[in-house]
């Protein structure tokens, strides 16, 4: 049974996405609602997210919008991996990563302390996968990116601990894409 599901993957920038409505983002959040939806037929109750741009903050539209739309029971967890993460964002990331917040059940930082080095994004990678059943990564080896450090230290857990990790890969939104294109022709 999965009760909790820690939701990562790629920034924006990593993806070449500089727009909060570019093309590739719906494609992003139904295979993440597809996962989740799966997650939920297996008892998922809890999301946790870090807050970062991209991947975890789509998730948490989804998780939001599948409360709306399907009547879901799903909480989000918004913990940060040390306070005033978005300290520096845009206003535009800041507006984003606030109203995002706005709606979590549950809000905290791993550290209680402002940015002071990487340790804590380790910190943080550590005690998502300890406090989940699950990782649900959008993450493709064949791209390296951030995603990699949380991966790696799931793979690392994984050796002494039964843990769950499922990836969106690129080839998972080509299909959704394709599928889309091939429902909108006249065949």
């Amino acid at each position: 049974m999965v009760k909790v599901a820690a939701i990562s993957g790629y920034k924006p920038f990593e993806l070449g996405i500089f727009k909060l409505n570019h093309p590739a983002v719906p494609y992003i959040k139904k295979a993440i609602r597809n996962s989740l939806k799966e997650l939920l037929d297996e008892g998922l109750e809890w999301v946790l997210i870090s807050g970062q741009l991209g991947t975890e903050l789509w998730a948490a539209e989804v998780v939001y919008d599948l409360r709306e739309t399907e009547d879901a029971d799903i909480k989000l967890a918004f913990i940060t991996p040390f306070l005033e993460q978005e300290a520096s964002w845009s206003e535009s990331n800041k507006e984003w990563y606030e109203s995002i917040q706005m709606e979590a059940d549950f809000i905290d930082s791993v550290s209680h302390r402002p940015y002071e080095k990487p340790w804590q994004f380790r910190l943080k990678n550590q005690f998502f996968i300890e406090k989940s059943d699950i990782l649900l990564l959008f993450y493709d080896p064949e791209k390296i990116g951030s995603p990699k450090f949380i991966y790696d230290t799931a793979k690392r857990y994984q050796e002494n601990h039964e843990y769950e990790i499922r990836t969106i890969q690129f080839y998972d939104l080509q299909v959704l894409a394709e599928e889309e294109e091939w429902n909108q022709a006249d065949f």
